[in-house]
């Protein structure tokens, strides 16, 4: 099969991004990548419903998005939102506006499916075939997702619970840096979070998201039990400014970045072993997919 250019534009609790790829069904050759900070899961928080300024903001940026992947020449676009948009009462305005804007019909992914495509996109791009199963953690900004199955695409087992960066960043780490007593506060609320959930223990894990992918260009693309004590010492050491400044990251990533470490830590001692940083996630997941039918 001949490789194809699509985009997919995904629409999330902190982030709008936007991947073009060249797909064969099989592999994904990146061409573009580019994220904006719309934080729509920091009103809901408040608020049940997106804002009417904040409708439009997305819309905005959406169109952009689009406006660029045709003058990249995809041969479709593919728009997926997750779990604010979920979440919020008025979802049907956001896909309204932006249909209206720019003629992107958006689909809401059900947490099942978001872990799905996460676990596809990662278990995808992984570069080899595990000796065993496999788990997927994607950390978002309104939900985590946990995956273990066969790769490439066999899921066997899969949960998602409610804590995202975002949420957790907004509601506990609210210092900057944070203070130990509010990261110590967030830990616990994940650890509750995680409740009694018992996944089959993956041979190996993946981590992906933008938690991940950022913690690695702190201290490298193995999570391991050192590795996150390290990388939390940095975010705990000097303002997320000054931080973002020193490793090149956007500085609202910073600000989320704590939480979504206390989240991957986590998770990663539920599954028994270190994350490794993946290459794909839900957005080549559904390019994968697209590119195959």
């Amino acid at each position: 099969m001949s490789a194809v250019r699509h985009a997919c534009i995904d629409i999330g609790s902190n982030t709008t991004r936007l991947l073009v790829a060249e797909c064969d069904g099989e592999r994904v050759f990146d061409v573009h990548q580019e994220r904006v900070f719309t934080r729509i899961g920091h009103g809901l928080r408040e608020c049940s419903t997106i804002s009417e300024q904040k409708l439009a903001e997305v819309a905005e940026v959406v169109a952009a998005q689009v406006m660029l992947a045709h003058e990249l020449g995809v041969i479709a676009i593919h728009g997926v939102a997750t779990a604010a948009i979920r979440r919020a009462e008025n979802s049907a305005a956001l896909l309204s506006e932006i249909e209206t804007a720019c003629g992107l019909v958006v689909k809401v992914l059900s947490a099942e499916e978001e872990a799905r495509l996460a676990f596809v996109g990662a278990a995808r791009t992984l570069g080899h075939i595990p000796d065993g199963p496999l788990g997927v953690v994607d950390v978002g900004g309104g939900s985590s997702e946990l995956v273990v199955g066969t790769a490439p695409d066999c899921v066997g087992w899969w949960s998602s619970f409610e804590v995202g960066s975002g949420d957790l960043a907004d509601e506990f780490l609210r210092s900057d840096p944070p203070a130990r007593e509010e990261l110590s506060a967030a830990r616990a609320h994940v650890v509750g979070a995680l409740g009694d959930l018992e996944p089959p223990h993956p041979v190996e894990a993946v981590a992906v998201g933008g938690s991940a992918a950022s913690l690695s260009r702190l201290a490298g693309p193995r999570l391991d039990t050192a590795t996150f004590e390290r990388a939390l010492a940095v975010l705990t050491s000097r303002r997320a400014a000054e931080i973002a400044r020193r490793f090149s990251l956007d500085r609202d990533r910073v600000r989320l970045l704590p939480a979504g470490l206390l989240i991957l830590e986590a998770v990663s001692r539920l599954f028994g072993v270190t994350l490794a940083v993946g290459r794909g996630g839900i957005r080549e997941g559904v390019l994968l997919e697209a590119a195959a039918q």
